[in-house]
């Protein structure tokens, strides 16, 4: 690598954003700070991953969920068709030379059908009894996932030379690597020897490394990716580009004329972001850029001459509500008329939850109650409720399909949010299930029917904006 240390910046395209990339040609890659010093990470085109693995969402079955329950059934063969069939309408429909769409048609191929006899001849194997095709799991989930991020970078690379631009393919997917390598040393041998000044690397979000990204991070591995390069090349800045602007709500809910830019926010901020499933970016990956001091800018990738929002560690001004957001979740709530004083149950509950691997967006108990509010499909939630049954035979277990509402800021203190919050839902007519806030003043959560949440968030959007004017709500 030569030209880093404060000099490039590094930037991610989310797969929404890259499903419109022949629009991005112009305005972010050729226009902006320049055509170069600058480095690419990429997610997959929209809605391959979900092919490959399951729907993010609804827990429908890809590839590897299909592949995970073979028997003689080869549901994973036709589906794994299936994501060559939405790769080929995906880069067709960016790419407009005969002989790129070529190009992209073979690479396609060799990525499929090579995984297809990855996957045949690990099935072949599995018959025999001193084999078991769990161990494997992990390995071709990892396998898989890089498929999709392969192509959607190769396609992307493809698209920039036709258009005049030096852009690179780089492939951090090992694909027959056999090398055992580090993340670290996976990035750095792949970036070695490109000058960033001459050249635009357009890199795999994800990557093949002995630390197993998917078994700790999961689908969080492109922006865990993208946060190691910008560490690793000290880069100046590592910009998000999104398809809107990170706002003080969904712009499609609330209005694009009642919205207002944050600006300018902290860590914290994105941390409960994220937990609220609206990730600025994963916590772990934040984690890596506060560590080398590389501040996080979010932007909207049809506006590249738009700052957007900085994050970073600097003073962000007086307390203010910035952001409103909401998730549908799952109340999954635990009363044992005996719990008062006995210890046990919330580690109970809690090795249950992480051994169906089951995210925990928010908690609160009481004397002989534990409510945990997650987010996870219905089968793993009927897994989750079977087994704390076993586990806590004279307890009462319940499960109700809730949405939570949250204001979000920096600071909170003095803003009475969560009187405001319930005066200004009561108008709305919402009732609300209940209500939560820390000491850290960081967010306040509302808990509400789920089909209450649009108007909820619209609602609470008003502490932010009030009265659908762009205005911070001052400290009382």
């Amino acid at each position: 690598m030569t030209g880093t240390g404060r000099t490039h910046t590094v930037e991610k395209i989310g797969g929404t954003s890259m499903s419109r990339l022949r629009e991005l040609v112009g305005p972010l890659f050729m226009g902006g700070g320049g055509l170069y010093g600058r480095v690419f990470v990429v997610s997959a085109f929209a809605g391959v991953t979900d092919l490959l693995l399951e729907h993010k969402k609804t827990g429908e079955p890809g590839v590897h969920a299909l592949f995970s329950g073979v028997g003689s059934d080869h549901g994973w063969s036709r589906k794994l068709s299936d994501v060559a069939g939405a790769m080929g309408a995906a880069h067709g429909a960016v790419l407009d030379h005969p002989a790129d769409r070529g190009l992209a048609d073979d690479f396609v191929r060799e990525r499929i059908e090579g995984a297809r006899n990855c996957l045949t001849d690990l099935q072949r194997l599995a018959s025999y009894g001193h084999f078991r095709l769990s161990q494997h799991m992990t390995i071709i989930r990892e396998l898989l996932a890089g498929l999709g991020e392969a192509h959607s970078a190769y396609v992307t690379a493809l698209l920039l030379r036709r258009h005049g631009l030096a852009a690179r393919f780089v492939d951090l997917s090992g694909w027959r690597d056999e090398a055992e390598v580090s993340l670290d040393e996976r990035i750095e041998g792949a970036l070695a020897g490109i000058d960033f000044a001459r050249e635009m690397p357009i890199v795999t979000g994800y990557a093949q490394c002995t630390e197993g990204l998917m078994r700790e991070f999961d689908r969080g591995y492109s922006e865990v990716t993208f946060s190691r390069i910008a560490a690793l090349t000290r880069a100046r800045e590592a910009i998000i580009h999104k398809e809107f602007h990170l706002s003080s709500a969904d712009p499609r809910l609330v209005g694009t004329d009642t919205v207002r830019i944050i600006g300018h926010t902290s860590y914290d901020v994105a941390d409960q972001l994220s937990n609220m499933g609206m990730e600025a970016i994963h916590p772990s990956a934040a984690k890596m850029l506060r560590q080398a001091g590389v501040a996080l800018r979010v932007t909207n990738a049809f506006e590249p001459d738009h700052p957007g929002t900085l994050i970073d560690g600097t003073p962000t001004g007086a307390p203010a509500c910035e952001i409103v957001t909401g998730r549908n979740v799952h109340a999954l709530e635990l009363f044992e008329q005996d719990m008062v004083g006995v210890k046990g149950y919330d580690a109970r509950t809690l090795e249950i939850l992480t051994r169906h691997r089951v995210y925990i967006v928010s908690k609160v108990s009481n004397a002989n109650t534990i409510t945990h509010y997650v987010d996870a499909p219905p089968k793993q939630i009927r897994r989750v409720e079977n087994d704390l049954r076993e586990a806590c035979p004279q307890a009462d277990i319940g499960v109700r399909a809730v949405a939570i509402a949250s204001v979000i800021g920096h600071d909170l203190s003095g803003l009475k949010v969560m009187a405001r919050g319930l005066g200004r839902l009561a108008e709305a007519g919402i009732e609300v299930l209940a209500a939560q806030q820390t000491t850290r003043s960081v967010d306040v959560q509302f808990i509400i029917g789920r089909s209450d949440l649009d108007a909820g968030v619209r609602a609470l959007h008003d502490l932010v904006a009030p009265d659908g004017q762009a205005r911070q709500l001052k400290a009382a």
